[in-house]
C-alpha cells in the first residue's frame, strides 16, 4: 500500500500547504491590532469617552482643560472592519470644556476602541 502518491494526492498536499502558509501569515497581521493598548489622555486634560446612546457607530470625547495653556484634542475611533476615523479638532483655553465626535462606517463592526489624541 502506497501513501501520498499520484497527482491527486500531491495536489491535495500542495493545497493544504498553501492554506497553512496563508493562515500563518494572516495571524501576525491581526494579532497586534487586537492587543493594542489604549493611548493615555494628554496631560492637562480630563476626558470622558463613550459611544452615543442611540448610535453605537458614533463615539465622542468630552474633555476639560485643567492646565494653564490652551490645548487641542480630538477623538480617534478604532472601527473594526471599517477604516479608523478622527473627530473634529477642539481647542480649549484653560478651564474650558468641549467635545469631539466621530462616526465609524456602517460596513464595519462598530467602535472597538476610543482614544483621545493631542
Amino acid at each position: 500500500m502506497k501513501l501520498f502518491t499520484g497527482k491527486r494526492t500531491r495536489s491535495a498536499r500542495r493545497a493544504f500547504g498553501t492554506a497553512s502558509v496563508v493562515a500563518a501569515l494572516a495571524l501576525p497581521v491581526t494579532a497586534p491590532t487586537a492587543a493594542a493598548a489604549p493611548a493615555a489622555i494628554p496631560p492637562g486634560l480630563s476626558c470622558h469617552t463613550g459611544k452615543h446612546a442611540v448610535d453605537e457607530y458614533t463615539g465622542y470625547a468630552l474633555c476639560r482643560n485643567n492646565g494653564s495653556q490652551s490645548q487641542t484634542f480630538w477623538v480617534h475611533l478604532v472601527c473594526g472592519w471599517a477604516p479608523d476615523v478622527d473627530g473634529n479638532r477642539v481647542t480649549l483655553r484653560p478651564g474650558e470644556s468641549g467635545q469631539s465626535t466621530a462616526h465609524c462606517g456602517k460596513i464595519g463592526t462598530g467602535i472597538g476602541e476610543i482614544h483621545v489624541r493631542p
